[in-house]
């Protein structure tokens, strides 16, 4: 996955390396952090894009993000995404925890799916919710998933 900033600028080293120079930065100016992980995803002509983001947030002071965009050309049912986001997400949120765990940062993975069952998404809330939960991760669905429904809604 390449990585990048909100503004554009590329990431060019490592994500462990990025990520904990960010997180030491942080915490010299005093901040406390919450890390929050989340991937959204839509149909654009035969094409499905992702966006996963990995949301830092300042203890009320707002925050920042990285930002990773691919595409797929596969075609996939509605479920198969949201478990496919998931996926993208947990794996990123594995990657980071023994780093976030050492600096004392909390984790939370954010699913873009709907618990309300009038949705279609609501099809892979269970399935999404028991993967996030098994792999010891704090699991926030919508409303409460900004980091997939607002931060990689937007980054598309």
């Amino acid at each position: 996955m390449q990585w990048r900033r909100l503004n554009g600028q590329r990431i060019e080293t490592p994500l462990l390396d990025a990520v904990e120079k960010t997180i030491e930065k942080e915490q010299a100016d005093g901040y406390k952090l919450k890390v929050c992980i989340g991937t959204d995803s839509q149909v654009i002509g035969d094409e499905v894009h992702f966006a996963t983001v990995i949301v830092f947030l300042r203890e009320k002071r707002g925050g920042f993000m990285f930002i990773s965009n691919e595409k797929s050309q596969r075609k996939m049912t509605l479920r198969e995404r949201m478990i496919l986001e998931v996926g993208r997400s947990v794996e990123v949120a594995y990657t980071l925890c023994p780093l976030l765990d050492l600096y004392d940062v909390g984790l939370e993975v954010h699913a873009d799916i709907n618990t309300d069952p009038a949705f279609e998404s609501n099809a892979a809330l269970k399935e999404a919710m028991g993967y996030i939960l098994s792999m010891g991760f704090v699991f926030k669905a919508k409303p409460d998933a900004v980091a997939a429904s607002c931060c990689a809604d937007k980054v598309i």
